[in-house]
């Protein structure tokens, strides 16, 4: 089964917020990254469920690690229904938490 995956406004932002810091400083960095997280991203379509829980109290509520470097990515992602996922926020791991 695949999922159709959406991305929230602040997922979106945050991703172009990611992206432009790090452009700034390494283009070719940059450009590796946005493939990390797009193929991450693929995985989620297909897997939403093979990600950790991101709170005990919201079994939907998930978040996926995202290799890329030392530190990478984290996508927090909702699994709305049997269709659809929606990614809420995106973060460097080393960033504050999502709340």
């Amino acid at each position: 089964m695949s999922y159709r995956l959406r991305l929230a406004a602040r997922a979106a932002d945050d991703l172009q917020r990611l992206f432009d810091y790090l452009a700034e400083r390494d283009l070719e960095a940059a450009e590796r990254a946005r493939v990390a997280i797009e193929k991450a991203f693929g995985f989620l379509e297909a897997f939403p469920f093979a990600c950790r829980k991101a709170s005990p109290d919201h079994l939907f509520l998930r978040e996926m690690l995202i290799e890329f470097g030392q530190f990478g990515y984290v996508a927090l992602f909702e699994i709305e229904d049997a269709e659809t996922v929606t990614i809420l926020a995106v973060r460097h791991q080393r960033e504050d938490d999502f709340f």
